[in-house]
């Protein structure tokens, strides 16, 4: 098995807290119901999805095809607040991923990899929402927002784009992600894919693939006391 020493780690749900998470303090904040909103897009993109014009709105927005304003009013029509309204669609997208805090144990995990030597980079398929880079200095080699190269995740070339920016082949690559068709994308076109959950889940998954220098950082982060 080759061992990887490049790590291409997805945004939402894995280098931040949960999706789930955000999104329930988003519909807090909307006065919407969060289970109706995931059921909304279970409908529209889960596994048992029937292709339509608005599940075509979703990748034209992350490939940056489509207007975000026009984006937002499909999102808005998607939920409604106990009065029966529906939330106001400007602004819909920055609200919703404002509450996506950086997860500390995924951005320590991933600078340990960094300084060992290893090839980092973000991939990320944006609904055209502004992301906070403050954490990302220093932490990765390349960064792919699937809106500012017009292909998406489960695409094979937006795998193929990431590793060459990283100068590595698609097998010496391991996606992190947390939704199950991208790491199946990954995995069909030779990527070894991590599905990811927490950080001590996802760690030890990768340990056994990585390059000597990977596996030996992830034992000292084990060794390190708590809260460092």
């Amino acid at each position: 098995m080759t061992e990887v020493s490049g790590i291409v780690v997805d945004w939402g749900g894995v280098l931040t807290r949960s999706f789930a998470e955000g999104i329930a303090e988003w519909a807090a904040a909307e006065g919407v119901d969060a289970a109706e909103f995931q059921a909304a897009l279970g409908r529209l993109l889960g596994p048992r999805a029937v292709p339509g014009p608005a599940s075509r709105q979703f990748h034209l927005v992350e490939r940056g095809e489509l207007p975000v304003a026009e984006f937002e009013a499909t999102l808005a029509a998607l939920v409604r607040r106990a009065d029966g309204s529906h939330p106001v669609a400007e602004g819909l997208v920055e609200r919703m991923f404002a509450p996506f805090t950086d997860e500390p144990a995924m951005v320590g995990l991933l600078r340990a990899l960094r300084d060992a030597g290893l090839k980092v980079a973000l991939l990320s398929n944006s609904w055209g929402h502004t992301y906070d880079r403050r954490v990302w200095d220093g932490l990765f080699d390349a960064v792919v927002i699937s809106c500012e190269v017009g292909m998406r995740k489960p695409e094979p070339e937006i795998f193929r784009h990431t590793a060459r920016l990283l100068d590595r082949r698609l097998e010496d690559c391991v996606l992190v992600d947390d939704l199950g068709r991208n790491v199946r994308a990954a995995r069909a076109i030779g990527m070894a894919a991590v599905h990811h959950r927490t950080a001590p889940e996802t760690a030890l998954a990768l340990e056994p693939l990585l390059a000597p220098a990977g596996r030996r950082a992830l034992e000292h982060l084990r060794e390190m006391p708590s809260g460092h």
